[in-house]
């Protein structure tokens, strides 16, 4: 007797991710795979399917043929293009019928890496899904040593600037804001690696991310700047994010007022679209505007807070 394969315990539990409409086209699937060792997630739609794979990143993603709102092919490329989900999750499309050769043509055009089609062997698939997810994980992990700060596990100067190419693609096309908020603290914090800076730092990345939304993409681009790339954010927003973060920041210090405006000393500088699919400007462009307003651009409100201001000096691109 053939021996199944499972995730096993070092594993974890991978997630499926299965878009169809629950009937015996897909929940054989779903018992298959959950006999397997895998957490199963199930959407009977396409939207929301779409929806759940943005939110969960699922390390696969099994589509059926026909959902009630869109063809399977067509979530297929939905999927794939877009840049809330990850390039390197597999999907895997289920046919109801033996696959022909345009179908499966079809599928592998529009981002699918496999066609699930009768006869099935429930081993053959097990392996397969297993192999992909192994794929994937390993793919995500390199991914992430290239692209994050080893000290926070925030977005490094690569990172940010590949996540502001990603939310700047989004905004293009659903002609969205977008904007960046850099936070400078002008007291140094101390080298990383030494005990002091630890607590500290810590509490500093604890207060970004609690004061900034979900969706917004967090990083680091020196030892006293962080960056924060806020979609669907236009000006007024980004001003009021950045009042946000360093009333958050200048709290998480015992001992200094609660003020963004003193005690740490946060200075913060910002840039913003209304409209990326009008705006004539690169979204990494924004990051950059953002770090040179901290140091030239023009006073907002306060002393502390700056917009960027076209014609002054720009550094070079994080």
């Amino acid at each position: 007797m053939t021996e199944r394969y499972s995730p096993g315990p070092t594993a974890g539990l991978p997630l499926v991710l299965l878009a169809g409409d629950g009937q015996d086209s897909t929940r054989w699937l779903k018992n298959l795979l959950e006999g397997a060792g895998y957490a199963v997630l199930q959407e009977r739609s396409a939207h929301h399917a779409l929806e759940r794979a943005r939110s969960t990143d699922p390390d696969v993603l099994l589509v059926d043929q026909v959902l009630p709102d869109m063809a399977g092919v067509e979530l297929c490329r939905a999927l794939r293009s877009d840049p809330r989900v990850s390039s390197s999750t597999p999907i895997l499309l289920s046919l109801q019928d033996p696959a022909t050769r345009a179908e499966r043509l079809a599928a592998l055009r529009a981002g699918a890496w496999e066609c699930i089609a009768p006869p099935h062997d429930a081993d053959e698939i097990l392996l397969k899904i297993g192999a992909y997810v192994h794929a994937k994980l390993d793919a995500d992990r390199a991914r992430a040593e290239g692209l994050l700060d080893s000290a926070t596990r925030l977005y490094n100067r690569q990172g940010l600037a590949r996540r502001a190419r990603e939310l700047g693609a989004q905004a293009y096309r659903d002609h969205g804001a977008l904007a960046c908020v850099v936070l400078a603290f002008d007291a140094d914090v101390p080298v990383v690696g030494a005990p002091q800076d630890t607590p500290t730092l810590a509490r500093r990345v604890q207060a970004l991310t609690s004061a900034a939304r979900l969706s917004d993409a967090i990083g680091r681009l020196s030892s006293t700047e962080f960056a924060v790339i806020a979609p669907g954010t236009d000006a007024a927003g980004a001003r009021r994010l950045a009042e946000r973060l360093a009333s958050s920041v200048s709290k998480s210090t015992a001992g200094e007022p609660p003020d963004g405006r003193s005690g740490l000393r946060v200075r913060c500088g910002y840039e913003a679209v209304s409209n990326v699919g009008y705006a004539p400007i690169e979204p990494v462009d924004l990051l950059v505007h953002a770090a040179a307003a901290v140091r030239t651009g023009r006073a907002d409100s306060e002393a502390w807070l700056r917009r960027f201001e076209d014609g002054g000096s720009t550094p070079s691109e994080p």
